[in-house]
């Protein structure tokens, strides 16, 4: 969904908006969410899963790219696509002490599928990634289990739900309440459409910076002077045929977006991105010692660079805008944008 056309919240935009102006407007992209939330014992949490495609991904792997743009994070996964420039899980977003948890969850779930793990062939590159939820979600419960991983993982979709649902259920941004965000652009190449999408969980930044098209929102009244603190997850993915250099490249430029937010990339923010593409299949196995593989030239690629700047300007503004006032751990309240605008 993103911003809704009609919403009082505008953006402007340079590239058309996909069909839903989510991350699964690139074709084949699932999404799935589970959200933990019980107000009285203070349960603010859950999952949220990104598919790049529905078909075995460790026997298909998709190219990947990993920016950490500012390193406070506790991600896992993100040595190997660094290294191998490949993506062969899905990628799972929560809450920091979660980690665990949905790792081992999802290192299950791709064995239940490949046989050869661990016995034939190596083992799985699982992606988790995290953010601390802590401001109103009892995170020292660790609420979140295995099962709310696999229900997550078994029931993605297309559309899917913004704002404080799945792992950013307990999630806080500019001093209100974040969550999940997302939006998708169209870019034509050669005659022909192709989509780049982000999603992303917002929990970053300092209340009284956030900025909505350039314009600064005051939202200093819940904490007067607070410090800067939380982290974001982005999830870039497109159908373009990407390197994974370039996919590394596309991933920086979400800084982008992240700045035209009002975000600086405070010292205890975990900002990271990781970008896909289905437009280059890497098979784990093959006969062929020589694969080929498409990449778009590197002189058209700003275009890329730009859509990518939108949609992750987009997502954050579209996660707080479908997040609603909350009331969390030790009687916290954090406002929702609809406060401000």
């Amino acid at each position: 969904m993103g911003l809704p056309d009609n919403c009082e919240v505008k953006i402007k935009n340079k590239f058309p908006k996909g069909k839903r102006n989510l991350i699964t407007d690139v074709p084949g992209v699932k999404v799935g969410q589970v959200t933990l939330l019980d107000q009285e014992k203070d349960i603010h949490t859950g999952v949220t899963t990104i598919l790049p495609h529905e078909r075995n991904l460790f026997k298909e792997k998709v190219m990947g790219g990993v920016a950490v743009i500012n390193g406070f994070g506790k991600s896992a996964g993100l040595v190997q696509i660094e290294e191998l420039g490949t993506i062969e899980s899905p990628i799972i977003m929560t809450n920091t002490f979660s980690v665990g948890t949905a790792l081992n969850a999802s290192v299950k779930y791709m064995l239940a599928s490949n046989e050869d793990i661990g016995v034939s062939t190596g083992t799985v590159n699982c992606v988790v990634t995290e953010c601390n939820d802590g401001e109103i979600n009892d995170i020292r419960g660790m609420h979140v289990e295995e099962k709310h991983v696999f229900e997550a993982l078994e029931n993605t979709s297309d559309t899917f739900e913004e704002g404080a649902v799945g792992a950013g259920t307990g999630m806080c941004c500019m001093g209100l309440k974040g969550g999940i965000g997302s939006a998708s652009r169209i870019i034509e190449c050669n005659g022909k459409e192709y989509t780049v999408g982000a999603i992303l969980m917002s929990n970053f930044g300092m209340a009284g910076n956030l900025r909505i098209d350039g314009k600064r929102i005051d939202t200093t009244e819940p904490e007067k002077n607070a410090a800067e603190k939380g982290s974001v997850i982005i999830v870039i993915g497109t159908d373009i045929p990407f390197s994974e250099r370039q996919l590394k490249r596309v991933a920086r430029r979400a800084v982008i977006g992240l700045g035209r937010t009002g975000s600086f990339l405070g010292n205890g923010s975990g900002d990271i991105a990781v970008a896909f593409s289905t437009g280059n299949i890497v098979p784990h196995y093959s006969e062929e010692n020589i694969l080929p593989v498409k990449m778009f030239h590197d002189g058209a690629i700003d275009k890329v660079f730009e859509a990518t700047a939108e949609v992750v300007e987009e997502a954050v503004i579209s996660s707080l805008y479908h997040a609603e006032t909350v009331t969390g751990i030790r009687k916290k309240t954090v406002f929702a944008l609809s406060r401000y605008i």
